[in-house]
């Protein structure tokens, strides 16, 4: 009878270690989901003398081999030697090689084979193999003293999207260079392939253009900065001059940092609003005789300083500035704002008023679709596309090939993809990621909203109001940052993190592979990985929220604790004390009587992870 059971229990093990994704994949901590997992027996362990071998056909592979020995370094001891391919695959080998073979693979997908041997990863373009290195130093332990075994797999991963972006908004706070390229660091972990750069607005200018030097030495500078929200009165400011700027030669290395991580840069130089910074060092671009004199803003909103629309030296400063940022910019996509234009300036403005006379234009919303089709040309004329927020559809004149980011909902990326423009989704209900992700008063000050890091997991970008040939508008997500309330780096780095990861796999893996209970469950080891790096994440995961379950609010009531963290350690005090270990440990849902205060908290491995919640039943 031993015997037998034995029998049986090696088959069911050899069974299961052979079985294709979902239920194996459950012990990786591979973010984002793959499309494909297949865990086979064995492991393969990394030393000193393992050899890292690149295919010499595309001169990109050295330096993706040159990356993954610079990042195993800890776990090896030293730089492993990196080569050409100059023979079949051998022992001890980790292989990073093209080609053309591979069936139902994109561009950016690739193909991993882990064995006790060595490790192959194939793709058809180096971006693939990028994305294959950055899944395979998620498979090695957090602690480099814990050795470099990572388990046999077959992987077979894919994007579900094009788009896979993030902005950063420079303008209401400045980033240093070393700063910009940790934050581009930070979206390759996470195979994201774009950086939208929000470089001007009314707060700074933050770009060097050399015909127009005001830009950046009144423009990139503002005499204070607003501290506390925007509806706090007495307003209040500090005493600190803030600004800076990135120099074409600044941003060519930028730029140059990025294509080595296979991520796009796509600048942003805001109009016809958002200007003030420009029209603090040339007022004359403003509506009216003699406009201005113009400060670039202390605090944050939006303002009726706009660029004239009527006069034609505002079009040639436009395009003058452009020729710059697209010599500069290799993509194929300039960001040009295009939101929340005030148009009460326009309205009294005799210069704009005869541009909608002589142009036909009914009102100021045609006068703003006139505005961006006319930059859109000067930019088409370059080989750039444009792109702008939701409001650039405003006035019908949008040319056919501009695409649209939605962010005021998703109605505009629907009205957007049935006019054929390609959308890329960033509603701020979902993707604005320097909203609140846990309680208010438990976080740093920010602007509004409330995007949890389950919120931002569970957005699916592709709207039910689309039929089949209009959902292939849609090209991808993006999450934002604007940095009115995050005034340094360390502060950046909490309102993106955890919310990146959310964001990854949803930009990444299709919603099959999706699941909520397995992502909080890979988001421990994640949260390990960020401790290990020094990332100042949010552990707004762990804040305990309250649900009630029955009976009214003014009697005995039954309330279940709750967290977006997997399998949390929950204790909870019921006479207003802070809890501890040593207070009650939640095993599930309890009663409640009137006027009593519920105090939680979660607890990890002896460690308080959140700050305690409370909850008064009245």
């Amino acid at each position: 009878m031993n015997r037998l059971m034995t029998l049986w229990m090696a088959v069911f093990i050899v069974f299961n270690s052979t079985t294709k994704a979902q239920h194996p994949s459950r012990q990786l901590a591979i973010i984002p989901e793959p499309e494909l997992v297949t865990v086979k027996p064995g492991s393969f362990g990394f030393n000193s003398a393992t050899v890292i071998l690149y295919d010499d056909r595309n001169t990109a592979m050295k330096f993706i081999g040159d990356q993954f020995s610079e990042k195993i370094k800890a776990y090896t001891g030293k730089k492993n030697p990196v080569k050409k391919i100059t023979a079949l695959p051998g022992k001890n080998q980790i292989v990073f090689k093209l080609s053309d073979q591979l069936q139902g693979i994109s561009a950016e997908g690739y193909m991993m084979d882990i064995g006790s041997g060595g490790i192959v990863i194939t793709a058809k373009q180096p971006q693939g193999c990028f994305y294959g290195m950055q899944t395979l130093l998620q498979l090695l332990p957090v602690n480099p003293l814990e050795g470099a075994n990572v388990p046999a797999l077959h992987i077979q991963d894919q994007p579900r999207f094009s788009w896979r972006g993030a902005m950063l908004d420079v303008s209401r706070h400045f980033f240093t260079v070393k700063q910009v390229k940790q934050y581009i660091d930070f979206l390759a972990s996470y195979k994201l392939n774009t950086f939208h750069w929000h470089l001007t607005d009314n707060q700074g200018w933050r770009i060097e253009i050399k015909k127009y030097p005001l830009l950046t030495s009144v423009g990139a500078w503002r005499k204070r900065s607003l501290i506390g929200h925007f509806e706090e009165q007495p307003e209040r400011f500090d005493t600190l001059p803030h600004g800076g700027f990135y120099t074409q030669e600044q941003i060519r290395d930028i730029i140059a940092y990025a294509q080595g991580k296979y991520i796009t840069v796509v600048p942003e130089i805001d109009l016809p609003g958002h200007c003030t910074s420009a029209l603090a060092g040339y007022p004359e671009l403003g509506c009216g005789e003699k406009p201005g004199p113009f400060e670039v803003k202390d605090k944050w909103g939006v303002f009726d300083d706009v660029y004239c629309a009527g006069k034609e030296n505002t079009f040639k400063f436009l395009e003058d500035v452009f020729t710059e940022v697209a010599a500069l910019f290799p993509g194929k996509v300039i960001h040009i704002g295009g939101d929340e234009c005030r148009k009460t300036n326009w309205k009294t403005c005799t210069y704009c008023q005869a541009r909608m006379k002589k142009e036909g234009l009914k009102d100021e919303h045609e006068l703003q679709g006139y505005f961006i089709n006319r930059i859109a040309q000067v930019l088409k004329a370059k080989n750039k596309r444009v792109i702008g927020w939701d409001e650039i559809l405003e006035g019908n004149r949008l040319t056919s090939d501009a695409l649209v980011m939605s962010w005021r909902g998703t109605s505009g990326g629907v009205t957007a993809a049935k006019k054929h423009h390609d959308v890329v989704m960033t509603p701020t209900t979902y993707l604005y990621l320097d909203y609140y992700q846990g309680s208010p008063e438990l976080e740093p000050l920010t602007i509004d909203g409330f995007n949890t890091l389950e919120r931002v997991y569970n957005f699916e970008p592709i709207p039910a109001a689309l039929n089949a040939d209009e959902v292939k508008y849609i090209k991808g997500i993006q999450g934002n940052i604007w940095t009115e309330f995050i005034p340094d780096f360390h502060h950046l780095q909490y309102m993106a993190f955890p919310r990146l990861s959310a964001l990854a796999e949803v930009a990444w893996s299709t919603p099959e592979k999706k699941n909520w209970e397995k992502f909080k469950q890979k988001m421990e080891t994640e949260y390990s990985r960020y401790e290990a790096s020094g990332i100042n994440y949010s552990k707004s995961a762990y804040q305990v929220s309250f649900e009630f379950i029955k009976g009214a609010r003014t009697q005995k009531a039954q309330i279940a604790l709750k967290t977006q963290s997997y399998n949390p350690e929950i204790y909870y005090t019921l006479d207003g004390t802070e809890p501890g270990q040593h207070s009650t440990k939640y095993v599930g849902p309890f009663n409640v009587n009137p006027n009593v205060k519920v105090k939680a908290a979660t607890f990890k491995n002896g460690v308080q992870m959140s700050k305690a919640t409370e909850y008064e039943l009245r």
